[in-house]
């Protein structure tokens, strides 16, 4: 799954890149590498670009440099916490 995927409320954890490129690279510079937590705050109407919460700061950026970053969604009731055993 990528990162252009996720819905709005949406999190997911950072997996890889599906390219080695300049763009990649500079995606890699503002945070979003592996292991990070990307949470999909806003989307714009047409869909482009997408406003992210990631490392303490916000980051907008374009569908198509989102649909290089590959992810694994965080399920809601892991963000939540562990229940507490009886």
């Amino acid at each position: 799954m990528t990162l252009a995927q996720l819905k709005i409320g949406e999190k997911g954890v950072v997996r890889g890149m599906s390219d080695a490129d300049e763009c990649t690279m500079r995606l890699m510079e503002m945070g979003l590498t592996p292991g990070t937590t990307v949470h999909v705050n806003r989307v714009a109407p047409l869909g482009d670009p997408l406003h992210l919460s990631l490392r303490g700061y916000n980051l907008s950026i374009r569908k198509s440099e989102a649909q290089r970053v590959e992810i694994e969604p965080v399920s809601p009731s892991a963000a939540v916490g562990k229940a507490k055993p009886n």
